[in-house]
Formats: structure tokens, sequence, C-alpha cells
């Protein structure tokens, strides 16, 4: 079964070879609103299609990182659930971060993409190899990316870079033919 996705073979081949990705998680991995309990804990929004995206990228060998600005009971319940081993909360400077985290899975910037859609995020985006930013992203993370997605952060948008990872990895068939019956 051929995969229901086209992208552009320049787009892919930019993106083979990837082997982490960075992400941000508000207006990334959520719509980027903040919702507060009335005990004050925050609540986040998270779409299932996109953890969905992160499991199967996990499946395929690429690592997904995590680096926020922010830290929450229900982000890191959520990155539990998801497997998700790498993770930097709180972190205002993500470059040492990022950099932290590939010399530990031994890794460089030329093997990790990322997706992060506001000024914060710049350091690491501007030193990937595949920078990618959802489609409601600061004019200035557009303006640099390499690949916009049409979705919008926290509806898909990360499900969108995930399938396009899969296809220039070549996993993404395999893991297609293994869930259907």
């Amino acid at each position: 079964m051929a995969p229901a996705l086209n992208f552009p073979p320049e787009l892919l081949l930019k993106a083979q070879g990837i082997r982490v990705v960075f992400f941000d998680v508000d207006g990334v991995l959520t719509d980027g609103g903040l919702y507060f309990s009335e005990h004050g804990e925050t609540l986040k929004r998270f779409n299932t299609l996109d953890g969905h995206g992160l499991k199967l990228l996990q499946r395929a060998g690429i690592t997904p990182v995590v680096i926020t600005g922010r830290d929450s009971r229900a982000l890191r319940l959520r990155l539990s659930a998801l497997g998700i081993e790498h993770a930097h909360f709180g972190t205002e400077d993500k470059r040492p971060a990022a950099e932290l985290t590939l010399k530990a899975l031994g890794l460089d910037w030329q093997q990790a993409a990322a997706m992060g859609d506001d000024w914060p995020d710049l350091p690491v985006l501007t030193r990937c190899a595949f920078a990618c930013a959802p489609a409601n992203a600061q004019a200035e993370v557009l303006a640099l990316a390499h690949y916009v997605t049409r979705r919008q952060g926290g509806d898909g948008a990360v499900r969108e870079l995930c399938d396009l990872l899969l296809v220039a990895s070549g996993r993404y068939v395999d893991l297609l033919q293994e869930a259907l019956p």
C-alpha cells in the first residue's frame, strides 16, 4: 500500500537521516492556550493524532524530545503516557538542553529536526538540519522553517511532521501495514 501522503521529493530528501526531533509544547503539542483550574493547576489540551504520531516515531527509531519553558503535572502525565523519555521542563534557553540531549544520544545537529512556534525556539530551529513550524507559528519562525505544516499547533501539526519523517525514513508503509487487519 502506498502512502496517502504527497510530500515533495526535495523535502523528503532533506528529512532523511533524522534521528531525533525536538518539540516545543505550548503552540506545538498544544493549541498554545493556558487553562487554569479553580485550584490554580495548569490544564492542557493534547491532540490524540499527535500522540500517536509520536509513538510511531519511536517505533521507527526516531527519538522525540520535548523542550519547554513551562512545567505542569498535565504535561508530565502526557509525556509519560507516550513513553517520551527525554524532556526538559522550565527551560528558557533551549539550545543547551538540545545539545545535552544530542550528546547523550551520540547524535549531532545534522541528525536533528525541531518543531517550534515562537522566538524561544529559534536557537534550536536554526541549528537543526530540518526546522519545522505549525501553520500558526510566528512570522520569524515561519520564515526560517524548511517545512510549515498545514495544521495548527495542538491540532495535528505534530502528526503531520511525524508522517513526513516516517515517509522520509522509509518506515511509513511498514508501520501502516502493521496497523491493517
